[in-house]
């Protein structure tokens, strides 16, 4: 077999289909042996780079913390879908809204994750099952582009010929009969609600959400802005959807520098450095919030690449130094150069 041409299990499947959203469900991180330095010595070159090439690995895919929107929304999620099961009309469901970077993608997929672990713990549910279905709204989007990628993500065959009304139906009969419960529909942001095909893309989603007895959970960036709770679209989807907005982690009182703390902490805790010295992050939590802006999509990033850069530069440590060399987002680099020019404006000292 051609090694560049994989096939079955190694294929990285996207999350947007059936294969790469089970691959997601099912994988565990362990985190790699930090080897002594006797070990060290014993390592064959080869060997030597295995072994780092493993633990940047496990860097790139860092432990997801649990912060408290995630939570919110995993239990918000879980007693929506509770409710719904009796419902045979006028489901409830979530929206997750808020500016780009706040964790938005990550919370709706952990819920799902989280949940379709729980159903599959259920002894009594049948097997050949999705309970769980996940997918991304493509830019300018129509509704048979809508029924597109429910298609793909099934894994259902797309002949030409099939109309919308006829890939719809068969969309939402296959989710019926593989018993999904919760449906994810992510960058909810790319309808444009002022066009009239993304008005009826809209309504696709209300069509679906009405035809599969599932609860819906739509995410995307600052959607209160677009149109999406105008006029009688707008509050049929006002009446029946819960918003949740995820939003940058705050650093003004003392519960809320506890609370980054703790994020900082945790990621810290699952690095795998032979050098670092435990402590050194969370003495820079206050750097850490301006450098992100309490982002927690730019934190994960810049500790992320900053392991990776250890690993490679041989220091093994995650220092200040170390963090400035990495580049981020051009949002956190942006609120950055802000803070600066308003310390330099008002004569304050850095963060604590």
């Amino acid at each position: 077999m051609n090694p560049l041409s994989p096939s079955g299990d190694d294929v990285d499947h996207p999350l947007t289909t059936k294969e790469g959203w089970s691959r997601f469900v099912t994988e565990h991180v362990d985190p790699p042996n930090v080897l002594a330095p006797s070990e060290l010595q014993q390592l064959t070159d080869s060997n030597r780079k295995q072994y780092d090439v493993a633990r940047e690995h496990y860097h790139a895919r860092l432990v997801i913390v649990s912060t408290p929107t995630i939570r919110h929304i995993a239990a918000t999620g879980r007693k929506r879908i509770v409710l719904n099961r009796y419902q045979h009309s006028a489901r409830r469901g979530l929206i997750v809204t808020g500016a780009a970077g706040t964790g938005k993608t990550t919370a709706i997929t952990q819920l799902g994750k989280n949940y379709q672990q729980l159903v599959h713990r259920d002894q009594t549910h049948p097997g050949g099952s999705l309970p769980v279905a996940y997918v991304t709204v493509p830019p300018a989007a129509t509704p048979k582009m809508l029924a597109v990628e429910f298609a793909r993500f099934l894994g259902l065959p797309l002949p030409a010929r099939f109309s919308q009304v006829e890939l719809t139906n068969k969309v939402c009969d296959l989710l019926g009969t593989l018993r999904t419960t919760l449906i994810l529909i992510d960058e909810l942001h790319n309808l444009d609600l002022g066009t009239r095909v993304g008005a009826e893309a809209s309504d696709q989603i209300k069509y679906l959400s009405e035809r599969v007895p599932a609860t819906f959970v739509l995410a995307g960036v600052d959607l209160e802005g677009n149109g999406l709770f105008a006029g009688r679209r707008g509050g049929q989807i006002a009446s029946r959807y819960t918003l949740i907005r995820t939003t940058a982690f705050p650093f003004s009182t003392s519960d809320e520098r506890a609370a980054w703390q703790a994020l900082v902490a945790t990621l810290e805790n699952a690095l795998r450095l032979h050098a670092h010295r435990e402590g050194t992050l969370l003495r820079l939590s206050g750097y850490l919030h301006e450098r992100t802006g309490g982002m927690i999509g730019s934190l994960s990033h810049l500790i992320r690449e900053a392991a990776i850069d250890a690993i490679i530069n041989q220091t093994e440590k995650i220092n200040q130094a170390g963090l400035d060399a990495v580049d981020l987002d051009q949002t956190a680099e942006q609120h950055r150069t802000m803070l600066k020019r308003r310390r330099r404006t008002t004569g304050r000292g850095s963060a604590a």
